[in-house]
């Protein structure tokens, strides 16, 4: 049997080198690690020489990446893309209440909102849908801002989405995606549920909860970093004060306390314990939170 060889040129040289990913392609350059021979699309700059891409990832599973203090991986490249998918949804709410008319608009909000139709083209909370366990409605509510018995959506929105634009890339980051959507959520839950539990008779739609929730978790994050901006939390107070002329109050407040209660927990769980001490605190804001609903569902029905 005879042994096989290198196909050589007709010359009787050998044959170029070839990248061992993309056979074809001469190249003279090898990974400084594995000495297999790379083109420019795989080299990976190295301390000394260049690596190809598996032993770049091999080498990476053993480096610990640096974090923020509430537990985030630090990224040169970060896309808050929680903050633009939230913002997303909503807006399309907004468009889908805008472009399906007034039919559209009353189906819609009797699916998700915390409001229903009452006859005669009124509103009010579905105290009778959550309490016959539509507790979803507690959360979908925040995706909605064509309040119906006003029509006064577009501040609503405009001014809400403004404020997730400027605060959400700002947490996200320094939260990471995980922690930054469970606050944002249970802030929401937060709102619904207050406004639920004292005012079952008002109508509540909106995303000012979770933005509240957002503002105490800044606070919280600016706080411990040793630069408290004390101006957000003099903004968030006194228009909580403010908005109770016109507004759901009990929403903004729930949100600002259920968010406060997360982003405390974020900001000075003890870094041994962290991940845990952080899924413990979201789970027990919404045990309190569900726990609240059941028993203000148990008192009407």
């Amino acid at each position: 049997m005879e042994a096989s060889s290198t196909p050589t040129p007709e010359d009787g040289r050998a044959a170029p080198p070839e990248c061992y990913r993309h056979p074809g392609r001469e190249t003279h350059v090898r990974c400084t690690r594995c000495e297999r021979y790379i083109c420019p699309d795989c080299m990976r700059e190295a301390a000394v020489g260049f690596q190809c891409p598996e032993c770049v990832n091999e080498g990476n599973k053993g480096v610990r990446h640096a974090r923020t203090v509430f537990g985030a991986t630090i990224r040169r490249d970060f896309t808050p893309v929680v903050t633009y998918a939230l913002i997303g949804l909503t807006v399309l709410g907004y468009v889908l209440e805008i472009i399906g008319g007034d039919d559209f608009v009353r189906r819609f909000y009797e699916w998700g909102g915390v409001v229903e139709t009452t006859g005669g083209g009124t509103y009010t909370f579905p105290d009778t849908a959550v309490s016959g366990g539509e507790w979803y409605r507690l959360i979908t509510y925040a995706f909605l801002h064509q309040q119906p018995t006003h029509g006064a959506g577009v501040l609503h929105i405009l001014m809400n989405m403004y404020l997730v634009w400027q605060l959400g890339p700002v947490i996200e980051e320094g939260l990471g995606r995980v922690r930054y959507l469970a606050l944002y959520l249970l802030s929401a839950f937060g709102g619904g549920v207050l406004a639920y539990v004292i005012s079952p008779e008002s109508a509540v739609v909106g995303a000012s909860g979770a933005v509240f929730g957002l503002m105490a978790c800044y606070f919280l994050m600016t706080r411990r970093n040793g630069r408290p901006d004390t101006p957000i939390l003099m903004a968030c107070l006194i228009w909580l004060v403010i908005s109770a002329n016109y507004t759901s109050w009990e929403g903004h407040l729930g949100g600002l306390l259920a968010g406060g209660a997360v982003a405390y927990a974020y900001a000075y769980a003890p870094q041994k314990h962290r991940a845990v001490l952080h899924v413990a605190a979201c789970a027990g804001v919404f045990v309190v939170l569900a726990a609240l609903t059941a028993v203000k569902t148990a008192a009407l029905t």
